[in-house]
């Protein structure tokens, strides 16, 4: 299960997406003269998390675009303290009214999530329930993202090992010692019919359920 905050962050997560988007190539979408988006101008379609059993890191999956263009995949990791050696995956820092400072990375670059993405799909958890702390009892966060796995699912997943590779393009493949991930950046918007077990979504505005990553064993 994953804790939620009811929180205000400065700058919000979408101030953070609207300047860092437009420098990745897999980005597709209207930027303005100087190349970049303002946060009114990044639209959040949805978002599903997962849960970092030690209680550390926080691990969003946010769909977002412009008004006119495809929807993005930017899973995101929430750190108390930057993660040495992933300065190349940085979103940006903000406060959390509630935390503290964190430092926000694409999950990609974070073992972590990456940890969190091959069990979500290997074991055929999913995504994680997310919940607010009431008055010390839980109040259930309805999602905004269906997400379904389809595919073998194992009772334990090995030990993933060191992220050995990163090809960071349309999709973004991480290469373990035990597995192979595939996260789909602009799910929707083609056909993504990769081998493996694949974890797949639908949310408003996109009735049919997609591709959103795939993983391989080897």
């Amino acid at each position: 299960m994953a804790l939620l905050h009811r929180a205000t962050l400065r700058p919000t997560k979408l101030d953070l997406l609207a300047a860092w988007l437009p420098d990745q190539q897999w980005f597709t979408g209207p930027v303005g003269a100087s190349g970049t988006l303002t946060g009114a101008e990044v639209v959040s379609r949805g978002a599903y998390r997962f849960d970092d059993p030690a209680g550390e890191v926080g691990i969003e999956t946010m769909l977002v675009g412009t008004a006119d263009g495809p929807v993005h995949q930017v899973p995101l990791t929430y750190r108390a303290a930057p993660l040495d050696g992933a300065e190349d995956w940085l979103v940006g820092t903000t406060e959390h009214s509630v935390l503290g400072p964190r430092w926000v990375y694409d999950g990609c670059g974070d073992p972590i999530y990456v940890t969190a993405l091959a069990h979500a799909i290997l074991t055929g958890a999913g995504q994680a329930e997310q919940y607010f702390e009431v008055d010390g009892r839980r109040e259930v966060r309805e999602p905004t993202v269906t997400v379904v796995v389809d595919g073998v699912g194992v009772a334990e997943v090995p030990a993933i090992g060191a992220v050995r590779r990163v090809v960071d393009e349309d999709r973004t493949v991480l290469d373990t010692e035990a597995v192979e991930l595939v996260v789909v950046r602009r799910p929707g918007t083609g056909s993504d019919g990769l081998a493996g077990a694949v974890l797949a979504g639908s949310w408003d505005g996109q009735p049919t359920t997609v591709p959103l990553a795939y993983a391989t064993l080897r």
